[in-house]
C-alpha cells in the first residue's frame, strides 16, 4: 500500500507543476452575430447543393426508367410478336391436319362409292338389261339399230322405215 501512495502523491506533484488552463473570455455580441451568419450561410450552401445533386439524381433516374421502360416494351412487344407467331404456325398446322384428314375420308368414300357404283351397274346390266342405239333421219327414210342387253344375251334390231311421199 505504500507504493500506491507514493504515486499518488507523485502524480499530485506532477498536476502542481502544470498551471490550470487559462478560462476562455466570453464571446462578444458581435462575434456570437458573426458565428450565426456564418453558420446560416453554410446550412443554405449545403441545402442548395443538396437539392441541385437530388435534382441531378432525379433526372438522371428518370432518364434510366424510360430506357428501362422503352427496353421493357420492346421485349414485351417481341414475346407478344413470337406467341402471335407460334399461334398462327399452330392455327395453320391444326387447319392442315383437319384438311388432310377430311380429303383422307374424302377420298375413301369416293372409293367406297365407286365400288357400290360397279357393282350395282353390272347387276343393273345382268338382271334388268339396257338399251343402246342409234338412228339416221334423212328426207325420205328413217334408218334405226337398236341393241338389247339382256344378262349374257344381246338382242340386236336393224330396220328401215320409207316415208311415204306425196304428190
Amino acid at each position: 500500500m505504500e507504493d500506491v501512495d507514493e504515486t499518488t502523491l507523485l502524480k499530485q506533484m506532477e498536476w502542481e507543476k502544470i498551471p490550470p488552463p487559462p478560462k476562455p473570455k466570453p464571446p462578444t455580441d458581435k462575434v456570437l452575430a458573426a458565428k450565426k451568419i456564418q453558420s446560416w450561410w453554410r446550412v443554405t450552401l449545403v441545402q442548395c447543393t443538396l437539392l441541385h445533386v437530388t435534382l441531378r439524381a432525379l433526372i438522371i433516374q428518370c432518364w434510366w426508367r424510360q430506357v428501362l421502360a422503352r427496353l421493357q416494351a420492346k421485349r414485351r412487344r417481341a414475346a407478344l410478336e413470337l406467341c402471335a407467331r407460334q399461334l398462327w404456325a399452330a392455327v395453320r398446322l391444326k387447319s392442315w391436319v383437319r384438311m388432310w384428314r377430311v380429303r383422307r375420308r374424302y377420298c375413301r368414300l369416293l372409293s367406297a362409292v365407286r365400288i357400290i357404283q360397279v357393282y350395282w351397274r353390272w347387276r343393273s346390266c345382268h338382271t334388268r338389261g339396257f338399251f343402246h342405239g342409234s338412228y339416221e333421219l334423212t328426207t325420205s327414210q328413217l334408218s334405226l339399230e337398236l341393241d338389247i342387253f339382256l344378262g349374257s344375251q344381246i338382242c340386236r334390231i336393224t330396220d328401215c322405215i320409207l316415208f311415204p311421199i306425196k304428190n
